[in-house]
């Protein structure tokens, strides 16, 4: 899918996913900042779900974050199995699918929740922003980023792909900086009605509370 993006002050992008690719190299040095980030574990139940973590991030003055709903991974929810992710987000109705990389730079989406799920290879990712967490992900892993969540790719294996997919199929936006407007866009992003793993019986709808 190729699409031309505006990111606030950069010029307009013409990119295939609204992550990015792998092809750019990226070094990046540790941020020492100590950062507000809380993680917790959704119980396996009689459905057999994963063990959800959960990470909550504060708005840092450049990329907002969500404060309404948490980060959720669901490490390696499609492990042996990573041919199916993409029809699994689908019939779980998050859809305009694509399968590509992550920027190599902080960006978030503020008029859409985001799922990406792991097809092949792996990746470290910084999530939440520059005070935020490193994330280590591999095949078969699987994050939901709610909107206003900053994210990043640190570094990637040469393999690594990822397919990225939003609620009801809709259309994303791609920013860098926050603003009044974008903060505005977040709040009315609501709820989701299927886990984009499990659909209408997962983890995400008892984590994540209506506002």
């Amino acid at each position: 899918m190729q699409k031309w993006v505006q990111i606030a002050g950069i010029a307009p992008l013409l990119i295939l996913s609204a992550c990015g690719s792998n092809s750019a190299s990226n070094t990046h040095s540790a941020d020492k900042a100590k950062t507000s980030v809380s993680e917790q574990h959704e119980p396996q139940g009689q459905n057999n779900f994963v063990k959800v973590k959960t990470y909550t991030f504060k708005d840092d003055g450049t990329i907002p974050n969500n404060p309404y709903f948490q980060v959720l991974v669901y490490p390696g929810a499609f492990k042996g199995r990573t041919g199916q992710i993409v029809n699994t987000f689908k019939k779980n109705n998050w859809g305009n699918n694509w399968v590509d990389g992550v920027f190599p730079f902080h960006h978030f989406h503020s008029t859409s929740h985001e799922v990406l799920g792991v097809i092949s290879g792996h990746a470290t990712l910084m999530i939440g922003g520059e005070k935020g967490k490193k994330l280590k992900v591999s095949a078969g892993d699987v994050l939901v980023l709610p909107a206003g969540t900053g994210h990043k790719r640190l570094s990637a294996s040469s393999d690594f792909s990822i397919a990225g997919g939003y609620p009801n199929g809709q259309d994303y936006d791609t920013q860098t900086k926050e603003t009044p407007t974008f903060k505005k866009n977040i709040s009315k992003v609501g709820k989701p009605k299927q886990d984009p793993v499990y659909g209408n019986r997962g983890p995400l709808l008892t984590i994540w509370k209506k506002k």
